[in-house]
């Protein structure tokens, strides 16, 4: 779902390695000691043995991405914390999911931890893959609740990596999706951000300006469980639409109809004629170059918009919650990054892992990725409500535009719906169909009923078996 962007920071595997080993030796001797357990003294102040599972050796898959190379960059402290060896393994965003299902399934056990999609989770509980966490944070040998606090953690992105009210992963980093747009352009025509989806096409028809490759408004779609899919289920929500009738998944209501309507309407009226096949990448730097009003999307986006070295629209960039749709509603993505326990390890191991995971998605480790980072790269998706309303933070975020902050945390706040998508173990088979009908009305090819009346019998297919 989300744009893969190295961080300059980061640090390789050879250097992740060898920091470990010398400051393993490191810490036995004078300064050294002092400023390792300086670093470490944070963690320290947590009423468990982190050195419980010495020994073990755990490997994680992450996709490459900057909030993930600011962590990576950082496991000499844990490694020196616990005695625990870390292999990191980095996988693309589109085969993480794969890759992390089939040794699930197989219960080789490869992976102690994984970037796991938080849509997964239905497939993965149903089949017993992870673990029920509740039994690591009601563990007072693992976890100190007053020092983890895991309520502290944004409640939408807890729900979202929970079923049935059981945690199943830790949120490490998350994003919602939010209304970006040209503050100036905005005043000269004496616009306010939309409120309601009617709104935001008037203020795209206001600003859309094709002859001069000037385009009011963009969504991104291109065809994806996590690109088009990620969209359209906020629209469908905002005209009052729902994924089920009674227990059956049903995709072809008259609000998905309207909503794909909507969708199809708004892109054809005033957006980039190639935005049909964008994902957010292309919506941002189209943004970044100009050609672009507004667009909603991911709040994180922001990293490409805001670089003073490619935009052209540093300091012209404000922020909005989700436009109401015509059922009065605002729903917002609830994405996240988070991290589940594979039940095909041993009791030993399943401890390591646990302290990895607590370790990363602790309040310090968020800080160290985020404002207290070395590198370029600071953390916009960390996982704490607490952090997000720091000074700190805000210093860190400041050159990101106007209302970055408030915009974003409202819609974490008050527009979050955990069934945001249809949470099924079907999901990516659903998704892929979904997201496949979606395109093919966006494209023309099909009217939105048609499309979606084709989707509702394949889905009908997938959910028997």
């Amino acid at each position: 779902m989300r744009r893969v962007i190295q961080s300059q920071g980061g640090a390789t595997r050879r250097e992740i390695v060898g920091g470990a080993a010398a400051l393993g030796v490191a810490m036995w001797s004078g300064r050294a000691w002092a400023q390792a357990s300086a670093d470490l003294g944070p963690y320290q102040q947590a009423k468990i043995n982190w050195r419980q599972a010495e020994g073990e050796s755990i490997s994680v898959a992450v996709i490459p991405a900057s909030y993930f190379e600011n962590l990576l960059s950082l496991l000499p402290q844990f490694e020196a914390l616990t005695g625990i060896k870390v292999r990191p393994e980095k996988v693309p965003p589109g085969q993480i999911r794969q890759k992390a299902m089939l040794d699930l399934s197989s219960k080789t056990g490869t992976y102690a931890t994984h970037a796991a999609d938080p849509m997964y989770y239905p497939l993965y509980v149903a089949n017993k893959w992870v673990d029920p966490l509740d039994r690591y944070l009601n563990d007072a040998t693992l976890t100190d609740p007053a020092w983890f606090n895991y309520g502290d953690i944004l409640k939408a992105w807890r729900e979202a990596d929970s079923i049935d009210g059981k945690p199943y992963g830790i949120p490490y980093d998350g994003e919602v999706t939010v209304q970006v747009y040209r503050k100036d352009l905005y005043a000269a025509k004496n616009l306010k951000p939309a409120e309601t989806y009617d709104q935001l096409l008037a203020n795209a028809k206001a600003l859309n300006d094709p002859a001069n490759r000037a385009y009011g408004l963009a969504l991104r779609g291109f065809a994806g469980a996590g690109q088009n899919m990620y969209i359209y289920p906020s629209l469908l929500r905002g005209f009052g639409g729902g994924w089920f009738q009674g227990k059956v998944l049903t995709v072809n209501t008259p609000e998905a109809v309207k909503a794909l309507e909507w969708y199809v309407n708004a892109l054809t009226q005033y957006a980039p004629p190639a935005v049909r096949n964008w994902n957010w990448p292309d919506i941002a730097d189209a943004f970044s170059q100009g050609s672009v009003a507004c667009y909603v999307d991911a709040h994180s986006s922001a990293a490409v918009i805001t670089n003073p070295e490619k935009s052209k629209v540093v300091g012209k960039v404000a922020y909005a919650r989700w436009p109401k749709g015509p059922a009065g509603k605002r729903v917002t993505s609830i994405w996240n990054w988070g991290f589940p326990i594979n039940a095909a390890l041993s009791e030993k191991t399943k401890r390591a892992t646990w302290l990895f995971i607590s370790w990363a998605a602790a309040a310090e480790t968020q800080a160290r990725t985020s404002w207290k980072f070395d590198g370029p790269a600071k953390r916009s998706g960390l996982n704490r409500l607490s952090l997000w309303k720091s000074p700190e933070f805000a210093e860190a975020m400041k050159n990101a535009g106007d209302n970055f902050i408030p915009a974003a945390l409202e819609s974490l706040e008050q527009d979050t719906d955990v069934d945001w998508r249809p949470r099924v173990p079907q999901w990516p088979a659903v998704g892929e169909t979904m997201a496949t009908a979606i395109q093919s009305a966006l494209v023309g090819q099909k009217k939105p009923k048609e499309a979606l009346d084709e989707a509702q019998a394949r889905i009908a297919q997938v959910m028997k078996s």
